[in-house]
């Protein structure tokens, strides 16, 4: 269909002329002799070009464009000009006018003109559309990084619509749950589903590191801050930048580190270790924690201003024993990770799983589910494939009374069956426990097991310490 144009211009000849030149082209064409005529033909629209002489009786060129600019339609305009009117014609130019034409070379100039104008005004039109296209499938691609999030329960259901509501705002999110219940997956998440999405996701486990590092590896440091900063070094905070930090097991910042991370949250400023410069941090901040912070406050041991900083949008995400009804999800999915399917699992096997507590959560099913396939090997995975204990997927509290042992001895029993299970290893212990790997080396010590390893069962008194 061709481009449909209005030509406004006082001079019969010439508005004859210019209507001949663009009919010719292929344009639709429609003229209007005068200012007062225009402004009436634009009323019964719509144009996707208007041509008007800046100089008519009755209404002027300025008063034609700026009312083709008020349409719906929006047609683009081009004013013609004498040379002394230059002037003005910029002037509209500046207001939104597309373009101008000096009269003295109307006829050889105004086709050229009005494609170039035309084939602008389509690609606005393209661009717009695609703008919205990308803007779709960007809605899309947010709610498709929550299919990571695994569970039609209630309870996850819950969580992931919280989640995918906070995604697209900056606001700050403390995911709450016990080690293990996908606190990791959720903050991955929601940052790829905010706009920040193109730019960094850096996550610090802040049990993992000792107060003297921590404060380096969040803010960085200056060369010869300290013994071995042989070079600056930028922070997790300045990596981050336009993007997101995930700090997980917050609770374990020591009070000093809370201090600066409150200031990083109030001000968005804060100092490399060594340092004088203040830097600004453009980064949103998601907090993870299996603690109560709440007691941890009453206690001394967490600042109140920091965690109503950090709870600005709390998420909690329920242990796995208390979400059964997605356990067989959950097993299909890591079946699949390790080119699976649910054939290859025994219903007695399946419903044993599902009678298990899990304390260490989706990460412990994860685990199981790996080492039942390597025991498995091309076979169906079956019941004595799970090394899961009775007293354990039964939950029993009377199994374990039945022992004799205080919940002293009970815990130490418990803590050195982690790290039997885990192998030595403090952060697979802490997990299988749901404590963080700081805590778990407190209750090793009030124990008296070696933070070495724990040792062999019997070789200690396992009475309250």
């Amino acid at each position: 269909m061709a481009e449909r144009i209005l030509v406004a211009e006082d001079k019969e000849n010439l508005c004859r002329l210019i209507e001949t030149t663009l009919s010719e082209a292929g344009y639709d064409v429609v003229i209007a002799l005068g200012g007062d005529a225009a402004i009436q033909e634009l009323a019964k629209g719509p144009f996707d070009l208007v041509v008007s002489d800046m100089r008519m009786p009755g209404a002027s060129g300025a008063q034609v464009f700026r009312e083709a600019r008020a349409k719906s339609y929006q047609p683009d305009v081009i004013l013609m000009t004498a040379f002394a009117d230059a002037r003005e014609a910029v002037q509209m130019m500046k207001e939104g006018a597309a373009d101008y034409i000096v009269k003295d070379n109307i006829l050889d100039e105004i086709p050229v003109r009005v494609r170039q104008a035309l084939e602008h005004r389509k690609l606005r039109r393209e661009t717009t559309v695609l703008k919205g296209r990308i803007e779709s499938l960007r809605e899309q691609i947010k709610l498709h990084h929550f299919d990571t999030v695994i569970g039609s329960g209630r309870a996850m259901q819950e969580a992931r619509s919280l989640a995918e509501r906070v995604a697209v705002t900056d606001a700050n999110v403390l995911l709450l749950g016990e080690s293990g219940t996908g606190k990791e997956v959720f903050a991955q998440a929601i940052h790829a589903a905010s706009r920040r999405a193109e730019a960094p996701f850096v996550a610090v486990n802040c049990g993992a590191l000792p107060e003297t590092l921590l404060e380096s590896e969040l803010f960085g440091h200056e060369r010869g801050a300290f013994t071995g900063a042989i070079r600056t070094k930028p922070g997790r905070f300045e990596v981050a930048e336009g993007g997101t930090v995930f700090l997980d097991e917050i609770a374990e910042l020591a009070q000093s580190t809370q201090v600066k991370l409150l200031r990083v949250l109030q001000d968005r400023t804060y100092v490399r270790v060594g340092g004088e410069e203040m830097r600004r941090a453009d980064v949103r901040i998601l907090a993870a924690t299996n603690r109560n912070l709440e007691e941890m406050i009453q206690q001394g041991k967490f600042r109140e201003d920091l965690f109503y900083r950090l709870n600005v949008f709390p998420i909690r995400l329920c242990p796995l024993r208390e979400r059964r009804e997605d356990i067989s999800a959950l097993v299909e999915h890591f079946l699949v990770l390790q080119e699976r399917s649910m054939t290859g699992i025994s219903p007695d096997a399946l419903d044993y799983m599902k009678a298990y507590d899990y304390p260490g959560n989706i990460r412990e099913l994860q685990n199981l589910i790996e080492r039942a396939c390597i025991l498995a090997g091309a076979e169906r995975i079956e019941r004595h494939h799970l090394p899961l204990e009775r007293s354990r997927v039964t939950g029993d509290p009377g199994d374990l009374l039945a022992l004799g042992l205080s919940l002293e001895q009970f815990e130490n029993r418990m803590i050195r069956e982690a790290l039997d299970r885990a192998q030595g290893n403090k952060t697979k212990a802490a997990g299988l426990l749901g404590i963080s790997r700081r805590a778990l080396y407190s209750r090793m010590e009030s124990h008296g097991i070696p933070l070495g390893g724990a040792e062999p069962e019997g070789s200690e008194d396992l009475s309250p310490a």
